[in-house]
């Protein structure tokens, strides 16, 4: 059986180890055997004579042993919406992820090399032309694709807007609770909830995780300030008169100010969370609210605890905020603590299966709570597909649906941040669904779409602005990139356009 090809070989080739203070482990070494999840930015600053300096980026990435690496010669993006350039060069040891220091001059790569950026990272798709990753760094936060061009070059994309860790908060106010004061410093009324990476189940034997069930609804985060409850979803929309409902209070808050984390579910039946259920409430405002509540009551199903009484929470190990959640007693009757568990990951899989569940979310025990992105500490791991998609148009429906809306015309986001067409959807509706869809469009004379349809697409084809976020289910995506056999779940307001990419 032939040998593997030495990684490192290129590295060594251009490095003497008895002039370069960078490390360069021998070849007979073997690889260090990683977790797949650290990536540094290394700042490089080589001499230029009497002009300066001239400086660049490296971006690396541990993976098999190896830190697979990019130069970017102005720097990773930190806001959505830009491309930068990402050369790929020769794998670095996975030592090199701790190095700062001079490279002496004469030396390949001479000058001065600091740590821009470091952290952990998860991966959500790793191929040889497209990787997809999420980052928890002080810098770098949030998910960032590198992917291929054409002509061979590479570009690396931030996705999502994501604030950086570490970045300046707002005090708390004077108290005021009519002011949407913060119920504690670096709390804000419009914190953004943390969200989860998609990734592989953690082994039972890897005793970092504890386990959630992943619940079928709208996530919000809950603010409680003198009594009063001001409930946001994950959009920044503040969605309290929607449920109001949720606005008795458990007795476990009274006297206390709060954040807490949690998702706004409908139970059918048999007690199982009901998205088509919850439909009927989301994006629902006036009068009418008040008798859906009473016809499709929500409850409030709680797992995180952000804030207490001007105190704020979120630089606390995950274990600690579940223990003093767990501890307040919060439950009532429409406010529900989740249950968690310590490790054994597949048999809480196998109960969400079991149990008819959208799937499970892992998270770090020793992590804190990261506002805002979508980082390595939280992993969810589903069990039915499910792809949040914007609506661009419809087609005419026939029969029964003659006269209105037939099927749906959904797209999504592409790595360059371009609408994109993924396919229509034709079922899954029921027909007050349509005629909410119907009532909620804005139309418009030419496609949303950037990319060139085909003709049995076009040719009957209403166009609507992009502005309606909704959820499919379906079996897999087409070589062609159309979402295979998808069928309609309904809308979402905890989602805005901008963030709809495809979810691995």
């Amino acid at each position: 059986m032939p040998a593997r090809p030495d990684p490192l070989a290129s590295y060594r080739a251009k490095r003497d180890p008895a002039r370069t203070a960078e490390p360069v482990p021998p070849a007979w070494q073997p690889l260090p055997a990683g977790d797949d999840d650290t990536f540094v930015v290394h700042e490089h600053h080589t001499p230029r004579g009497r002009t300066g300096d001239r400086v660049h980026w490296d971006l690396r990435l541990e993976r098999d042993g190896v830190l697979k690496s990019w130069a970017v010669p102005k720097g990773p993006p930190t806001e959505p919406g830009l491309n930068r350039l990402a050369v790929p060069t020769e794998d670095h040891p996975l030592e090199y992820a701790s190095f700062s220091g001079t490279i002496a001059a004469g030396e390949y790569g001479g000058g001065e090399v600091g740590i821009w950026d470091a952290g952990r990272y998860a991966t959500e798709k790793w191929a040889d032309d497209h990787i997809t990753v999420a980052f928890d760094g002080a810098r770098l936060t949030g998910r960032y694709v590198l992917f291929r061009l054409p002509d061979g070059t590479w570009n690396v994309r931030k996705l999502d807007h994501t604030p950086p860790v570490g970045n300046p908060t707002p005090a708390a106010r004077p108290a005021d609770p009519t002011s949407g004061a913060p119920v504690a410093p670096g709390v804000p009324e419009d914190l953004t909830p943390m969200l989860a990476a998609a990734g592989e189940l953690p082994l039972d034997t890897d005793q970092r995780w504890g386990f959630e069930f992943k619940w079928d609804g709208v996530r919000a985060l809950a603010h409680v300030r003198n009594g009063r409850l001001s409930l946001r979803a994950r959009s920044g929309n503040d969605v309290t008169g929607t449920y109001p409902e949720l606005g008795r209070l458990p007795a476990a808050l009274t006297g206390h100010d709060a954040v807490l984390d949690g998702e706004v579910v409908t139970f059918d039946a048999a007690g199982r969370p009901d998205f088509g259920l919850l439909q009927g409430r989301i994006h629902r405002r006036g009068p009418e609210v008040a008798r859906l509540a009473a016809a499709a009551p929500v409850s409030y199903l709680v797992f995180d605890l952000l804030a207490w009484d001007g105190e704020s929470l979120l630089s606390l190990p995950y274990t600690e905020r579940r223990e003093r959640l767990n501890a307040l007693g919060l439950a009532a009757d429409r406010w529900v603590p989740t249950p968690w568990f310590r490790g054994g990951g597949s048999g809480v899989q196998a109960a969400s299966l079991e149990n008819g569940l959208e799937g499970i979310v892992a998270k770090r025990l020793d992590g804190p709570y990261r506002p805002g992105g979508r980082g390595p500490d939280w992993r969810k791991v589903k069990n039915i597909r499910t792809q949040a998609v914007v609506v661009g148009g419809w087609r005419p429906g026939a029969g029964r649906r003659a006269g209105g809306i037939g099927s749906l015309l959904v797209g999504v986001h592409d790595d360059t941040g371009a609408f994109v067409f993924a396919g229509h959807v034709g079922t899954g509706f029921t027909g007050k669904m349509l005629a909410d869809l119907g009532a909620a469009v804005t139309a418009r004379l030419t496609s949303p779409f950037t990319d060139a349809l085909p003709r049995e697409v076009t040719r009957d084809a209403q166009w609507v602005e992009p502005g309606l976020v909704g959820e499919v289910a379906f079996t897999e995506w087409t070589r062609e990139g159309r979402l295979r056999h998808p069928s309609w779940r309904g809308l979402r307001d905890d989602v805005v356009p901008a963030d709809v990419v495809v979810e691995p």
